[in-house]
């Protein structure tokens, strides 16, 4: 069974981990999407400090994490959302481990994040996915989420990231 809480510091080496080994992952696939540069420690350390930080569990064992954020970053200020800049979630560093992906756990956070929102009185659930990752874009899609316009990460890859929106009814 899967369990999802918040992140605790004593959390942040494992969650580093699955990060390096998500980016390991996805390099031996041709997906530059993260690197040795992102996401960082300090950046999930951050998280964890600010709430935001979602961790799944079997067992004992972290197996993924999602952040949820209602933060809006700079670099989505150009973007024609559906909705107006008010009660929206901001998705980032979705990650289940390797050894643990194709088992449903991605779309056990997600489907936590989409109840997060709904308790919490969220209008919508707004993040971005590397263009050049074909299963994150199809994952989004199936789960009805609306593809929107690009941003770029010049630290991460010269190819666009897109934006996705979801309304939450």
């Amino acid at each position: 069974m899967i369990k999802i809480e918040l992140a605790k510091i004593e959390d942040l080496q494992r969650v580093k981990t699955i990060a390096e080994a998500c980016a390991a992952d996805m390099i031996s696939k041709n997906i530059f999407q993260w690197n040795e540069k992102y996401p960082s420690r300090d950046v999930f350390k951050n998280d964890i400090m600010n709430n935001s930080l979602y961790i799944s569990k079997q067992g004992d064992i972290i197996t993924g994490c999602i952040v949820i954020s209602t933060k809006k970053d700079h670099v989505y200020k150009n973007i024609d959302w559906l909705s107006k800049d008010y009660m929206n979630i901001y998705i980032h560093r979705l990650a289940v481990h390797p050894d643990y992906q194709k088992k449903g756990i991605g779309k056990s956070l997600m489907t936590f994040a989409e109840e997060y929102a709904k308790i919490n009185d969220f209008k919508s659930i707004r993040l971005d996915t590397f263009s050049k990752n074909i299963r994150n874009n199809k994952f989004y899609k199936s789960r009805n989420y609306n593809q929107l316009g690009n941003v770029f990460f010049p630290m991460q890859s010269e190819y666009p990231f897109h934006c996705y929106e979801k309304i939450i009814d």
